[in-house]
């Protein structure tokens, strides 16, 4: 296998649909692993980030994709969709793997001096190809716990049914039924760039004006996150990835879900909900009742496996979840000062997270000089 170093995502069609291709190869096809995500990435965020895009051929064929990307100061190496992305991984068919983790961590030695991959499923056979290839290429790798991404899993007909009754017997059908009250309750799901182009412009607001709220600032508020989702939404559309769910009462918009069905999966990726209709009717839930709906439909649509809930330990997930996946941040390093600062800091958090006490003793003192700043 040779490797080749792109500074760019290369708009070029045979790369596209070679690299979609090796992504349905995958054990775990993810859409953050597709061609129009990276796309999206570099047009939107490459004021911050450069491209790094390295890829293996046998012949003319790719047989292995690592998109990456550095720091402007050309210093650092995370995954490009690190900051978008709910799962990063190396592209490749599983039995070369090992072969082509191997390719870019050498390649990478010349590059940066520390590389930092996040969200890399544990259940992904690139985990233990970082570590044998670091070992190889002398360089430390330390592994630490990420995130667990909750799932609503059915792999058969019974499991199907026992979603649909457990979503029928909740909560959720009592929501709908008060929704109703207000007017005709109706749930899309938008697939057509021209109809999700005239919607996405309202998830915005209600996103940003939920978090005003609260007195907290919406990543949409960023402009290069709003181009992102735009350019993502439209790339995505056109391969019929993109599904813009919407809820709606006597014909108003009143929640959002940005997601995506891909290689069945249905991704709960970033939801939205009117906070103006919420304050004039307490107690109403119209993201859940959305995502209900979202769980209903799945159940219905027999390509579709399974939902995933996403980055985030938001207390209602736990409601619909049947499954859990998790994810490890993995450190590799050239330096031995580096690695070793890595794992105590790892350790002083986690001492840290294991007593409330602490915890509050820690937050009080980062607290301190903030204020005393503030007085003088």
């Amino acid at each position: 296998m040779r490797l080749v170093v792109h500074r760019e995502i290369p708009e070029n069609e045979v790369l596209r649909l070679q690299w979609n291709n090796l992504v349905q190869q995958m054990d775990s096809p993810e859409v953050f692993y597709t061609y129009e995500w990276a796309r999206a990435v570099a047009t939107a965020y490459g004021s911050s980030l450069q491209p790094l895009l390295l890829i293996g051929y046998e012949g003319d064929c790719v047989a292995g994709i690592a998109s990456l990307a550095t720091d402007l100061a050309q210093k650092n190496v995370t995954f490009l969709a690190a900051t978008t992305a709910d799962y990063c991984d190396f592209v490749c068919a599983p039995d070369r793997v090992g072969e082509f983790t191997c390719l870019v961590l050498s390649e990478l030695r010349a590059i940066a001096s520390n590389v930092v991959l996040a969200s890399v499923p544990v259940s992904s056979t690139t985990g233990h190809a970082l570590r044998e290839s670091a070992r190889q290429n002398d360089s430390s790798h330390f592994s630490r716990p990420s995130c667990k991404c909750a799932q609503t899993r059915f792999a058969s007909s019974q499991q199907r049914d026992s979603v649909r009754r457990s979503i029928k017997s909740k909560r959720f059908e009592r929501q709908r039924k008060r929704l109703s009250l207000l007017g005709p309750v109706m749930v899309r799901h938008i697939t057509q760039w021209r109809e999700i182009a005239t919607e996405l412009p309202k998830f915005r607001k209600a996103h940003v004006d939920r978090f005003c709220a609260q007195g907290r600032t919406s990543n949409l508020a960023d402009q290069r996150r709003w181009r992102f989702l735009q350019e993502l939404a439209q790339l995505l559309s056109g391969q019929g990835w993109m599904v813009l769910s919407v809820l709606s009462v006597g014909g108003q918009s009143i929640a959002w879900n940005y997601g995506f069905r891909f290689s069945g999966s249905w991704f709960w990726y970033q939801p939205a909900f009117d906070e103006a209709f919420c304050s004039q009717s307490p107690g109403l839930s119209p993201g859940l009742c959305l995502l209900a709906g979202i769980i209903e439909e799945a159940c219905d649509t027999p390509e579709v496996h399974r939902v995933d809930l996403g980055l985030g330990d938001e207390g209602y997930k736990e409601r619909f979840a049947t499954d859990f996946r998790e994810t490890v941040d993995v450190t590799l390093s050239q330096s031995t000062m580096h690695h070793v600062r890595e794992k105590l800091r790892y350790r002083a958090a986690s001492a840290i997270k294991s007593s409330p006490h602490l915890e509050q003793c820690v937050r009080w003192l980062l607290k301190k000089p903030a204020q005393n700043g503030a007085r003088a």
